[in-house]
């Protein structure tokens, strides 16, 4: 590829993310008088809280009465009353790592400055995508951006996107574990395995996505596989360490078994879904040759 026509790429593709992001604030804008309400969510006939309550109580839990980090329903431990109450935690304890410091808020505040740091990701998933991408040209790229930074799916009453409608408006971390697989994938590519390992073992706190990125995750870190592995493991395990007291590691297998493993693919779960898809089948050759050598 010539100078000029990486440039002309560079800005093409710019261009693409900023009327991207544009058209994903609208959909923030028109979902945070959503985070305020309870109602059924997008697919359901009962009144609940927010999928956030089960993140920011969770948290809470692990810091002030660990035992209870899986317990369904409002514990009268001091904890914040999310009406009418508060969201099973279902994910790995790695994940409370990422929402420890929003408990530094009250509940509401908290909800908003983690859809606020999500969207500020997005610039850096984009960024991600294009180093993955400019091999395979810019009109590749631009349609997974597209699909990581929109998802465009649109809903009478949830405007342009309902994957990211659902997103803000419950306060989910779709876009926060899309960041942490690209940004594992583009450390593999730019030659540091161990800190590509590292993310990847972050990015498992919801291990279905992280299962799916696995031969990306393989063939990005293919030379240096080993050392990416070696530190993945050793990441996972120290920070799931919590799992080792009994309270909280029975209690994630009981959540996992009754109710974990039965958990539909809801719209925000199609975010990182469908672009780890796409960014598959743009390198499907390069995954089966790595393989091949792998095996």
């Amino acid at each position: 590829m010539t100078a000029e026509r990486a440039t002309r790429s560079r800005v093409v593709f710019v261009a693409a993310v900023a009327c991207l992001l544009l058209l994903n604030l609208t959909v923030l804008f028109a979902a945070y008088p959503e985070t305020t309400t309870n109602d059924s969510g997008c697919c359901g006939n009962r009144t609940l809280a927010k999928d956030f309550s089960a993140f920011y109580t969770a948290a809470w839990r692990l810091v002030h009465d660990p035992g209870q980090v899986y317990t369904a329903g409002f514990v009268n431990d001091g904890e914040y009353h999310v009406l009418p109450q508060p969201e099973t935690y279902k994910y790995l304890p790695s994940f409370l790592l990422f929402a420890i410091p929003f408990t530094a808020l009250p509940y509401q505040q908290a909800l908003t400055a983690f859809d606020m740091v999500q969207f500020l990701l997005l610039p850096l998933i984009a960024f991600f995508l294009y180093a993955l991408l400019r091999e395979k040209g810019v009109a590749v790229a631009v349609v997974i951006a597209a699909i990581a930074l929109l998802l465009p799916s649109p809903e009478p009453q949830w405007g342009i996107s309902a994957a990211y409608y659902w997103q803000w408006g419950e306060g989910q971390s779709k876009v926060l574990e899309t960041f942490l697989l690209l940004f594992s994938f583009y450390l593999g590519k730019t030659g540091r395995p161990a800190c590509s390992g590292a993310v990847f073992a972050l990015s498992a706190f919801d291990p279905r996505f992280t299962l799916l990125g696995l031969p990306l995750f393989i063939m990005y870190n293919r030379p240096r596989l080993k050392k990416s592995m070696a530190a993945g493991v050793c990441v996972f395990l120290a920070t799931n360490v919590f799992l080792l007291d009994p309270p909280i590691g029975s209690g994630f297998i009981t959540t996992l078994v009754n109710s974990g493993l039965s958990t539909p693919v809801y719209y925000y779960a199609l975010i990182p879904l469908l672009t780890v898809v796409a960014l598959t089948l743009a390198n499907l050759d390069e995954i089966v040759r790595s393989w091949r050598k792998l095996l």
